[in-house]
């Protein structure tokens, strides 16, 4: 494939990527307002405790095998597909029946009753997706993400109609239950229709051996972040109270519904193409510098309005019930300018990297993150926001100085790329601010909406202004997509 055709690969999969998690976005806001209207902070406090084991849990499902295979310049075999969706189907078989079996020690340890009852549907997600991920892992390869996103689409559409119904039925946390199932049913069910591949192939341990030692580094690596990033509700669901873990895992849940779809839209591209060009040093170091300077480009300015609109927003949309979430939503907002280039590098040590260094890293990281959450977890949840800022911030510098190992790209030069984004966004920021105060006296939804158009006008026109290198890139690739079609 010439360098040509992966760019034109590379900037259709991410516009169809960041279209599917644009909507998606869209989509699962207004299902979350919605049915957080409809519930009650203790419920998604009870669902935030079962997320924690759900999420540790898919990690071992897939162990890594998946991001091996990608990773994989050769084509795999269809034994080794085979071997991996048979590890992945026994394995999620004996994650569901351990997390059954010790869900009445959870619901008494919170004293919630009800989650010995939701145990054994909610993780059905485990083997529901173990079905699926070698689709996953194929189409990923050949670069079908227009494909992937209408099927990612479509599941978060469905369940979104399943929640709402759900939640206006009375059902409770039944509804968020249900909307996490139909999603990863709806999703796997169309992924094996569009799919070709089929099991058949003679099963064999050998595939499965031949990839573990990087495999199983990326899944310990993932595990340890997967633990830290939820532990924190583990915490605050016991000491303090499951509305108070509703109030904090709604505002985690709102800070991640933009970052998280776009660094997956993101990631999901740029892992393989990095994969492709990792040869090329020159063209390695430069896709790397361009990818870091577009999501910051789109990431920061995102970050900054939400903390400016979010009283209004929360009033507005969510009524007062919810107010006491916005102090830890404009907190963890900070993580969300943090974590995309900390991803970003830590893609870098996936596609060069033996796995080691990564482990590693992890390591150094949470034992700080442990100090951190030890120091405010007694203190209060807000400490406990503030404590998540600190550590993303560590994240990043500690992934991107470890990245410089592995391409040429200094920190000068990095530092030049991202600060014309952070003074365009810190003057958007100003502006929206100072428009806010002089529309004091108007209605919420009209506040709210001088200041989201305000602050959009004025980031684009500074800008297109001071001629900013990522929207001269957004623009050129924008223009190629629509005229190629």
């Amino acid at each position: 494939m010439g360098n040509g055709e992966l760019k034109e690969k590379v900037a259709a999969g991410v516009a169809w990527s960041i279209a599917e998690k644009v909507g998606s976005m869209l989509l699962q806001m207004a299902v979350s307002l919605i049915v957080a209207r409809l519930l009650m902070p203790e419920d998604i406090g009870v669902m935030a405790i079962l997320t924690f084991f759900t999420a540790v849990a898919l990690v071992v499902v897939d162990s890594g095998f998946s991001q091996t295979l990608i990773r994989r310049k050769d084509n795999p075999t269809d034994e080794e597909y085979m071997s991996v969706f048979m590890f992945n189907i026994a394995m999620s078989a004996v994650l569901y029946v351990v997390l059954v079996a010790v869900s009445p020690l959870v619901a008494a340890f919170y004293n919630q009753p009800v989650i010995t009852e939701i145990a054994p549907v909610l993780f059905l997600l485990l083997p529901v997706n173990a079905l699926c991920v070698i689709q996953n892992t194929i189409f990923t390869r050949q670069f079908r993400f227009g494909l992937l996103s209408r099927a990612t689409f479509a599941s978060s559409l469905t369940a979104g109609i399943v929640a709402i119904g759900m939640a206006l039925a009375g059902c409770g946390v039944w509804s968020l239950v249900g909307q996490r199932l139909t999603s990863m049913v709806v999703k796997a069910a169309i992924l094996w229709f569009c799919s070709s591949w089929r099991p058949g192939s003679r099963f064999s341990t050998a595939p499965v051996r031949e990839m573990a030692p990087f495999s199983l580094r990326l899944m310990s690596t993932d595990i340890i972040s997967s633990v830290y990033n939820n532990v924190a509700s583990l915490f605050i669901g016991k000491i303090y109270s499951a509305d108070a873990l509703g109030y904090f895992n709604q505002a985690q849940k709102l800070k991640d519904l933009p970052v998280t779809s776009t660094m997956q839209a993101v990631q999901s591209v740029t892992y393989p193409a990095l994969s492709k060009i990792d040869g090329d040093e020159r063209k390695f170091a430069e896709s790397y510098r361009q990818v870091m300077m577009v999501v910051a480009f789109v990431m920061f300015p995102m970050m900054a309005g939400i903390v400016a609109v979010a009283d209004d927003l929360f009033m507005l949309l969510l009524g007062a019930k919810w107010m006491p979430t916005v102090p830890y939503l404009c907190i963890l907002c900070i993580t969300g300018l943090f974590y995309p280039p900390a991803m970003i590098s830590y893609n870098i040590l996936k596609v060069r990297s033996d796995g080691q260094i990564i482990l590693r890293l992890e390591i150094v990281k949470k034992i700080i993150m442990t100090a951190i959450l030890v120091i405010t977890i007694p203190q209060s949840v807000k400490a406990v926001a503030w404590g998540l800022a600190a550590m993303s911030l560590c994240e990043l510098i500690v992934n991107f100085t470890a990245s410089q190992r592995y391409v040429s790209l200094s920190l000068l030069r990095m530092v030049r790329t991202l600060l014309p984004t952070i003074m365009v966004t810190a003057a958007m920021y100003a502006v929206v601010i100072l428009i806010g105060r002089s529309v004091a006296g108007y209605g919420e939804a009209l506040r709210l909406l001088v200041m989201i158009a305000t602050g959009v006008i004025t980031y684009i026109v500074l800008a297109l202004a001071f001629r900013l290198e990522a929207a001269r890139e957004i623009i050129d690739v924008v223009r190629r997509m629509t005229g190629k079609n």
